[in-house]
């Protein structure tokens, strides 16, 4: 199931709420505050609970563009299991181990990819945070790059991060090379790279043209020193090591998703509509594949 499904079900209510019916607007209030709630008890104890019928549940669901209260209800007793998962301990990974060649390899990947996470977002502080925010809105052009393996993190970077910073370029473009994408670059621009040892020759290259151009820079790395003569403005380091020869970047996507959750927060609402509004025509094109009964989210 689509994890961001509870959150965009309670947004829509949120949108909703003050067009609904009396008791359908108390229904909804009551997701909204006590979403766990929501997703354990069964109808008749959640209808109780709020002061209303069975019934305005149902309603609701339907409201809501859902079969039945069952298929509402699901998103939220979803992510109760998600949610949960800081709580069962890492029993799960010691009986693993015990499995057998595989086990015991699945059991090492998995306890690194763990560490490599949550080294990352502790380097992650709040000041490095900010200041890295605070960059990226005050620029007046902002460019993404890297190249090789860690192209597919900046892709989804810019894949999401275009709808918080509309005016977000991705470089090198066309086969082309990055420098010549910031070939106009001043201090008022940023570029954001990312590299993983082994640094990308190319992305070196763009890191230090972009300096000499006065450009400000932001690094996601594994490194605060990739190579001589770069000095970021803001670096984000990421832990990389592996049980496999290249370096693992889920660290770095952990670090971009926190990126991209506070751009979209520094938007406020009206990032929010801007992101609800390019799904929804995402979803009238029909560029998503949906079952006959999808439910329709804004």
């Amino acid at each position: 199931m689509d994890q961001s499904l509870k959150h965009r079900l309670i947004e829509r209510l949120k949108d909703d709420i003050d067009s609904l019916p009396p008791r359908l607007e108390a229904v909804a209030k009551y997701v909204i505050d006590h979403p766990a709630d929501f997703g354990l008890n069964p109808i008749r104890e959640t209808a109780s609970t709020i002061g209303v019928s069975p019934n305005s549940l149902v309603r609701l669901a339907q409201k809501m563009d859902f079969d039945s209260f069952d298929a509402f209800r699901e998103p939220f007793r979803e992510a109760l299991v998600t949610d949960g998962e800081r709580d069962l301990g890492e029993d799960w990974i010691n009986r693993m181990q015990d499995a057998g060649e595989t086990g015991g390899l699945q059991a090492r990947a998995a306890r690194n990819e763990i560490n490599i996470v949550s080294r990352s977002l502790r380097l992650m502080t709040p000041e490095k945070v900010q200041g890295v925010v605070d960059c990226l809105l005050k620029a007046e052009r902002r460019f993404v790059t890297a190249t090789r393996a860690s192209y597919a993190v900046a892709y989804y970077f810019h894949y999401v991060g275009r709808m918080a910073l509309p005016d977000l370029n991705l470089i090198p473009r066309h086969m082309g090379s990055a420098v010549d994408e910031l070939v106009e670059g001043t201090a008022n621009d940023v570029l954001i790279a990312m590299t993983l040892a082994p640094y990308s020759a190319e992305t070196i290259k763009a890191l230090r043209f972009a300096r000499a151009r006065g450009m400000k820079i932001v690094l996601i790395s594994d490194s605060e020193l990739v190579a001589p003569n770069i000095e970021a403005d803001h670096v984000l380091t990421v832990a990389a090591n592996s049980t496999h020869y290249f370096g693992c970047y889920v660290g770095a996507m952990a670090v971009v998703e926190c990126l991209l959750s506070h751009l979209v927060a520094a938007g406020g609402d009206q990032i929010r509509k801007k992101i609800g509004n390019y799904n929804d025509v995402r979803e009238e094109s029909g560029a998503y594949w949906s079952p006959s009964k999808l439910p329709r989210i804004r």
